[in-house]
């Protein structure tokens, strides 16, 4: 199970290695995350970057360095997506009218007023 899962992690860490040299730019971190299934938000990717060792200088960021933490993250099921159920209703309280949208008026009402 752990060589699936670093297999898995492996594999989208190399989608963000343009080099081809087991690195990544840190600020790619957050899409590989995102890519393996784990939605943290932005606080939550500076915590897991806090714990990888990012070589100075041009803040780049090992496979071997990161595949430790990843796979602690997967493990541990942390940054899971929101129910959809949560989201459905979420939409249904958005959708006064109960027809089964939003238009993009009433979305960019209900995202600027308080």
């Amino acid at each position: 199970l752990v060589a699936e899962i670093q297999k898995k992690i492996t594999e989208a860490f190399e989608v963000f290695d343009r080099e081809s040299n087991n690195t990544v730019d840190f600020r790619e971190i957050g899409c590989i995350v995102r890519s393996l299934g784990c939605f943290p938000n932005e606080a939550e990717v500076q915590e897991l970057l806090a714990k990888i060792e990012i070589e100075e200088p041009g803040g780049f960021v090992h496979l071997e360095k990161f595949l430790p933490v990843m796979t602690e993250v997967l493990f541990e099921r942390r940054f899971q997506p929101i129910p959809e159920d949560v989201i459905l209703h979420a939409f249904e309280a958005l959708d006064e009218s109960k027809c089964g949208y939003i238009t993009k008026e009433d979305l960019v009402k209900h995202l600027t007023e308080g």
